[in-house]
Order: C-alpha cells, then structure tokens, then sequence
C-alpha cells in the first residue's frame, strides 16, 4: 500500500424532512443549511476518490496539485462532518435530555459499534485501502461524553485538543516502538491480527483517535451555532481561513527559519518521494518516522500534528461554510450541485462502494490510476445516488443502519 491510501466516510444522521423538501421556497434558510451539510459531504467522497483512484501527485502539473489538494484535506473534512451529524443526532441547537437523549445516545452507540464491525470486516478483506470506518465508530464513542455541552465549551476542548493531543500521540508512539520492531502490545490489543486493533486504533494506525479526535469536537462545536446566520457564516469562514493560515503558515516558516529542522526531517528518511520543504502542506515527501521531534512541525496530510490539525481544520470549516452559504443563497447553483448532494446524502453507501470496487477490480497500487478511472467511479457513483434519490429517502446503506438503531427506541 502506498503513502497515500487513507481514506475516510461519514455516516449522516437520519434525513429529516428538511432533507426531502429541496422544492421549498428558497428563502427557507434551515432547507439551504442542511443542504450545504450534504454539499460538504458530497465534497468530500470525491476528494476521497481523488485520493484513492486517481493519478498520483507525484506527476506534477495542475492534475497532480488537485489530487493533493484531495489528500487529507478530504478526511479531514469528513471527521469534522462526523461531528456534525452527532450534534444532528443527539439535538442541534438543544440536547434532548430525558428518555429521547437517552435514545439519542443508544443511537450513536449502536450506530458506532456497527462502524467498528463493517470497518474491520473491509479490512480483513485485504483491500489496499486502509479502512477509517472502525476508527470512526470509535471516535463516536469518544466523543459521544460531550454531546450536551455548548459551542464555546467544545471550541476549547477541540483548541485544547489541537494543541496536546498531538504531543501526547507522539510520546506514546515514541514508548510503543522502544521494543524496536514498532509493532507495539499485541494479544488483545492488537485483535484482530489483520485489521485494527485498539492500539492501532488509537495510537498507531492510519487515523489515530488521539490526533483526529480534535476535528470531530470542532465539527460538534460548529452545529451548535445559529448557521442561517449570514454572520455567523462568515464569522466561521474568517475563521477557517485564519485557521489554515497558521497551520500551514506556521509550517512553512519553521521549515524555512528554524534552524536544523530541514536537516533533521532530512536525516530521518523524509524527503525521497520529493522535497522535504513541501511537508508545510504536501505529504509527497512521505510521512513522519517519529525518530526526531522536528516532525512535530510539518503540516502535511497525516502528519498527526497540531500545525497539521489546525491548518486542515480550518480548511474543512471554509467548506462547510461555503456549502452553507452557496446552497442557502443561490437556487440555480443548489440545483446545478444536485448530484454531488445526493451522494452526500449516501456518503456510507458511496464510501462502501468505492472500497469493494477496488477490491473486486483488483486496483492493489493507490493512487496513480488514470485520470478517467477516477472520472469512471466519480459518475457511477454520481449516476447511482441521483437514480436512487428519485425512488428513495436514504442511500441502501444508510436505510439499514435506521433499521439497526430502531432498537434504541426501547429504552427507556
């Protein structure tokens, strides 16, 4: 498996009527807001693909630096969307308390622990993509704790996250491969021997818990906020440009003036697959060893630092809010991106498909496919969730995953 087969879904929450109302007047702001959401995720599955089945970035020219643009930024955006959809789950602007909360939480829950089955079973599959849906049930169960709280209580916990989690990661990882073959424990933590196990899951696997967890609490945080706000809108995209500005800013400027950082990345292995002065926002020059703390001050996709969490932070909250505003405020656009909102409205049926595509096509190198290979899966997918919408509520998938959580009605 290359470098660069990361991937990541979203599981939406159960459509509301919002959802099947896209004929409403335009003035109604919640339909334009719930749409720009699926825009976002939509987005987001073709970044995915862009990542996994098309040319390598390595190429070079304006093909090579729209597939970079796709690499990591996309799982990020759908780890910040994954806390959205718990928000949308567990009550928006206001937490459901009492019996519907405790249903609200049996539903994530449920919800989590079938991502973590289907996850590990597209792993044992033996696809070249490294899966991220086991490690996404297990971001729900994380954060799941912190489901009432407000906007500014989760703005500083995913700050504060941002900050130490990552220094925290690179300590662990440091200690776990002190054994020398960096396998880490194994026995229980490392069941199943060809998924991934919990330490994998949190410490050392492809999208570690303790790094990603930051996004989705940022997600959280933002679906708490008044979004047919034209200000608070553009509050959040001032914001998010900010955000990048200083992740990916402050990389560049500590490969370039800090003294030994360049060399130490160098003298590490970083470098052979291109220039290790890219990694302030490009992961074509590999991915961090943890042999030297100067890693610490890369950017690149997967880099699991705070420079990098800020930086692709802020890049998914500038798409949120354009989605939101694009969607909200201009008709003729929202039904030009009809089927890209579409395959958002499905994100785990289209993330689903992918993965088994690849598998059954025997696709074993990702990326570095053709261009029209990714074209091929961008319209399949594209054709499939508009066909199906015309007929039906929810994608296949995300219809038996309602099926599977009814069961949280029961509780009491």
């Amino acid at each position: 498996m290359t470098q660069n087969a990361h991937d990541t879904t979203l599981v939406a929450p159960p459509r509301p009527e919002a959802y099947a109302t896209t004929q409403l007047p335009d003035t109604r702001p919640s339909v334009g807001r719930l749409i720009g959401v699926d825009l976002a995720r939509g987005l987001a599955v073709f970044g995915m693909y862009a990542a996994h089945v098309g040319p390598d970035p390595s190429e070079g020219g304006s093909t090579g630096f729209f597939m970079e643009l796709a690499h990591g930024r996309a799982s990020a955006l759908f780890a910040f969307l994954a806390g959205f959809s718990i928000v949308l789950i567990t009550g928006r602007r206001t937490p459901k308390t009492g019996r519907a909360g405790r249903q609200a939480v049996a539903k994530v829950v449920i919800r989590a622990l079938i991502l973590l089955v289907l996850g590990t079973a597209l792993t044992l599959t033996g696809t070249p993509v490294e899966v991220i849906l086991a490690f996404y049930g297990l971001y729900f169960l994380l954060v799941l704790p912190l489901y009432r709280l407000g906007a500014r209580p989760l703005a500083v916990i995913a700050v504060s996250g941002a900050l130490i989690l990552p220094q925290i990661l690179y300590v662990v990882r440091q200690a776990l491969n002190q054994g020398g073959d960096g396998g880490g424990p194994g026995g229980i933590w490392a069941w199943p021997t060809d998924a991934d196990g919990i330490v994998s899951l949190l410490f050392t696997g492809g999208y570690p818990a303790l790094a990603w967890i930051p996004f989705v609490v940022a997600g959280m945080a933002v679906a708490r906020l008044d979004l047919a706000s034209t200000v608070v809108r553009a509050r959040l995209a001032v914001t998010g440009v900010s955000l990048a500005v200083v992740g990916y800013g402050g990389s560049y400027l500590a490969l370039h003036l800090v003294p030994g950082v360049a060399s130490a990345l160098r003298a590490s292995g970083w470098g052979e697959g291109g220039s290790v002065m890219s990694a302030w926002w490009s992961d074509t020059a590999g991915y961090p060893t943890g042999t030297t703390p100067a890693w610490l001050l890369v950017a690149s996709p997967h880099s699991e630092t705070t420079l990098s969490v800020v930086a692709n932070t802020g890049v998914a909250i500038v798409v949120l809010a354009a989605c939101l505003a694009a969607t909200d405020t201009l008709p003729g656009f929202r039904r030009l991106a009809a089927p890209v909102i579409e395959v958002g409205t499905m994100s785990l049926t289209a993330y689903v498909f992918h993965i088994v595509a690849i598998r059954a096509l025997g696709m074993e190198e990702l990326p570095g496919f053709p261009l029209h290979v990714l074209l091929g899966f961008l319209v399949a997918v594209t054709v499939f969730a508009t066909l199906w919408s015309r007929h039906f509520a929810r994608g296949p998938l995300e219809w038996l995953l309602g099926r599977a959580t009814r069961i949280a009605e029961r509780v009491r």
